[in-house]
C-alpha cells in the first residue's frame, strides 16, 4: 500500500527570490528551528546539472503512538533529499534503516503576483499488518513539517 500526500505552498514573491529562498542553507536551517528539531544538518551542493538540497534531522519520538515509538525509538533520523534543476526537483525522504521509503516531487509554479510550490509525495512502508497505520502517520507528520516550512518561508519574505 502505498499513501499519497498532494501539498501546496504558497509565497509571495516572484519565482527568482522563491527559489533562491528553496536553495538557501540558511532557510533549511530556519525550518528545521521551527520544527523544533532535536540536531539537524543541512548542505546544498550545486553542479552544472542541478542543486541538491540535504536535510538530515533527528527529532524526538515523543507523542508518538506506542507502535511507532516501538518501530523508530526515542529518537527518529529523517534525511530529505531534493535535487533541484530549475524550478523542478525529484524529492527522496528516508529513515535510514526502517523499511519504507518516500519519493516524489517538488514544482515551483508562477500564479499571479506569487509561486506556489507544489509537493507531490508517496509514502510507502513495508511492514506486515501496522504498514498502513505508519504511512498515515507519516504522512500527517510530513504535512505539518510542509506547514512549518511554509510559514517560516511567508516570514522571511515578508521581512
Amino acid at each position: 500500500m502505498t499513501t499519497h500526500i498532494s501539498h501546496s505552498m504558497t509565497y509571495n514573491g516572484d519565482m527568482e527570490t522563491v527559489r533562491a529562498m528553496v536553495l538557501d542553507k540558511g532557510f533549511r536551517e530556519e525550518v528545521c528551528e521551527a520544527q523544533r528539531v532535536l540536531r539537524h544538518d543541512v548542505s546544498v551542493t550545486e553542479d552544472a546539472e542541478a542543486t541538491v538540497v540535504r536535510v538530515e534531522q533527528v527529532q524526538g519520538a515523543a507523542g508518538l503512538p506506542s507502535f511507532a515509538t516501538k518501530l523508530v525509538g526515542e529518537e527518529i533520523t529523517i534525511i530529505q533529499t531534493e535535487t533541484w534543476r530549475g524550478v523542478y526537483a525529484d524529492v527522496e525522504v528516508v529513515i535510514p534503516g526502517k523499511p519504507g521509503e518516500i519519493r516524489g516531487t517538488a514544482t515551483l509554479v508562477e500564479d499571479g503576483a506569487s509561486i506556489t510550490e507544489d509537493v507531490e509525495l508517496d509514502v510507502s512502508v513495508r511492514i506486515p499488518l501496522v504498514g498502513g497505520k505508519v504511512e498515515k502517520l507519516i504522512a500527517d507528520m510530513l504535512v505539518k513539517a510542509l506547514n512549518k516550512e511554509e510559514k517560516v518561508g511567508c516570514a522571511r519574505l515578508s521581512s
